[in-house]
């Protein structure tokens, strides 16, 4: 019986695909310990884990909503929550890996605190990247601007700062670099295929392309139309009426299905009286819903893109961040999306009716879904992890 640590940020997308793997991991009779925040409790004690939470160390559950949208636009403040949360955890972390004596730490590719731990105590370590895996050639996806690398240059003197705040507690980092990104030397898990991935052949064989997790179904979708529409911006940044007003005014008077999923940001009551082939929640199952759908319209999130195209569904996307917009570059190269430049009422309908008229779309997304199922899943992600617990030296 192996031992095992997972470390997570408290974000659904980074933690759902985690899920399976862990179950598979507890199954085949292995202890998981799960670093996380009591908003996933439940959904990780599912998983027969040992849930620890962090809420009382981790001071990234202490950010105003403008510190949070400006995490991924702002290096030093990224850097400066990262080092707070790692300091903040590390007596309780490191007292636990003592008395655990863990086999191996599996963390998300954000929740670097957990590969510093690893660092520190000398503990085999598998990143679990839910995103792209990036090095200097995938990174070309993200067409980063003159204006975010002089940003990035003038921060560099505050995220030093940071980084000798480690140094001094013992953890044997030499720059940023080393807790962000993942060499060929790292042992990785990476939520996609080799087909999705860019560039795939340039990384080293320590990277394992495990294909999205995807749970089952936890309810039943009723197709009462010939095509639905799956409109969703996630879970974060969907505090979107306009565009959602927009889309039901579009989509009115054309016959089809309309699904819309708004969040918690934005109340249901506020959308009045609706045509009668669109419906409104706050929150809907969405594989249950990808698995009958015939087009989504999407913030682009990773997890959603590969949902979506898991089950053949091609995307008409709105990317609001940098990695969204890489996920968004992504599918518009391989043929199975396009993105929404404007958001008026003729944009939408247009984009909709191409994705449902123009069949190269649906072919091209159902050839991304066969890479995806062809992919090791859960059982080859939970292989991974044990093969690095057993090669322990």
């Amino acid at each position: 019986m192996l031992k095992i640590v997972f470390f997570c940020i408290p974000a659904h997308g980074h933690t759902n695909p985690t899920l399976e793997v862990v179950r598979e991991l507890t199954t085949r009779g292995h202890q998981v310990w799960y670093y996380s925040y009591n908003m996933m409790r439940e959904k990780i004690e599912s998983t027969g884990a040992v849930f620890v939470s962090c809420d009382d160390c981790d001071m990234e559950m202490n950010l105003s909503p403008k510190d949070a949208a400006r995490i991924g636009k702002d290096l030093a403040l990224s850097t400066r929550i990262l080092v707070d949360t790692t300091l903040a955890l590390d007596d309780k972390v490191c007292a636990d890996m003592e008395r655990l004596k863990p086999d191996c730490i599996v963390a998300d590719s954000m929740a670097a605190w957990g590969k510093a731990v690893a660092m520190k105590q000398g503990i085999p370590f598998v990143s679990s990247t839910t995103t792209f895996a990036f090095n200097q050639h995938s990174a070309k996806i993200m067409k980063q601007s003159f204006g975010d690398f002089l940003k990035m240059l003038l921060s560099m003197p505050e995220v030093s700062k940071q980084i000798k705040r480690l140094q001094k507690k013992g953890y044997p980092v030499k720059n940023i670099l080393d807790i962000l990104q993942n060499d060929n030397n790292t042992h990785t898990i990476v939520y996609t295929s080799p087909e999705f991935q860019p560039c795939s052949e340039t990384f080293s064989d320590k990277f394992a392309f495990v294909g999205p997790s995807i749970r089952p179904a936890a309810s039943e979708i009723k197709k009462t139309a010939d095509k639905l529409v799956y409109i969703s911006m996630g879970t974060v940044n969907n505090d979107r009426m306009l565009l959602y007003k927009n889309c039901i005014s579009a989509l009115a008077d054309t016959g089809y299905q309309v699904i819309l999923s708004v969040g918690n940001l934005v109340p249901v009551e506020d959308f009045g009286t609706l045509p009668e082939n669109i419906s409104v929640f706050s929150h809907v199952d969405q594989i249950a819903v990808l698995q009958q759908a015939d087009v989504f319209v999407s913030h682009c999130g990773m997890n959603s893109a590969s949902e979506s195209l898991y089950f053949g569904v091609p995307l008409v996307m709105l990317p609001q961040t940098a990695e969204q917009s890489g996920v968004a570059e992504r599918v518009y190269q391989l043929g199975a999306g396009i993105k929404l430049a404007k958001t008026d009422e003729a944009s939408i309908l247009h984009a909709i009716n191409t994705m449902l008229t123009d069949d190269n779309y649906k072919q091209n997304a159902m050839a991304l879904s066969e890479s995806f199922k062809q992919c090791s899943g859960a059982k080859g992600a939970a292989d991974k992890i044990i093969q690095v617990c057993k090669n322990r030296t």
